[in-house]
């Protein structure tokens, strides 16, 4: 079963490169990226370890902990690890999960339960899970199209932001730009939250950004 934005994520143990972990445990009171591989030393993956390892202090700040998966063991991470390193300037600095036996791909959805590992095509996933373990986010990716991972901390900049505000962000939004009133505010209390806003129309009440 494909996992829903609202599903909770499910738990696992696995191995990693970082050591084993469970992974409702390892999120903790964080959010959390979980981004799958359909195989190690292959050309779009190792360029995608490589600028994730690149961008990790921004997902830091945010507290959003990061961690791969690949469907190889773990001494194949870490000899890829070598590569990543050698080609994109930066190795993984964060967990690679070893999912040699698919469990975690099938948990996910990222293979039918009924699917041979010889045909992993679409382990090409990112999720993005929040504290409360619920999925947030989920992309699925082609094998010949590299993931656009500055995307991801944007929806994630979103996300944030109206978990704890009672706003909504428009296309192409940006940290920093203005946002709209969610629909689900009325008028009334509207007014009490952000006192006055620019209404193009009745149902497109725009505000700045929260701070």
């Amino acid at each position: 079963m494909t996992l829903q934005i609202g599903d909770t994520a499910p738990d696992f143990e696995a191995q990693t490169t970082q050591g084993p972990v469970r992974f409702h445990q390892w999120i903790g009171d964080s959010w959390a990226v979980l981004f799958s591989h359909p195989k190690d030393f292959t050309p779009v993956c190792t360029t995608e370890l490589g600028y994730m390892a690149k961008i990790k202090p921004e997902f830091d700040r945010r507290g959003v902990k990061i961690i791969g998966l690949s469907v190889d063991s773990v001494s194949d991470h870490e000899r890829w690890a070598a590569d990543i390193a050698e080609t994109q300037g930066t190795a993984p600095n964060y967990p690679i999960i070893a999912d040699h036996d698919f469990t975690v791909a099938k948990r996910y959805g990222m293979l039918p339960a009924a699917r041979t590992p010889a045909d992993n095509q679409t382990v090409r996933n990112v999720f993005v899970i929040g504290p409360d373990k619920k999925v947030k986010l989920v992309l699925v990716y082609p094998m010949t199209t590299g993931r656009n991972f500055d995307e991801v901390l944007r929806v994630v900049d979103s996300l944030q932001l109206t978990a704890k505000h009672k706003v909504s962000t428009p296309v192409n939004w940006k940290q920093g730009e203005d946002v709209i009133i969610a629909g689900s505010v009325s008028n009334e209390e509207a007014r009490q939250i952000f006192g006055e806003w620019q209404e193009p129309k009745p149902y497109i009440r725009v505000v700045p950004q929260p701070a």
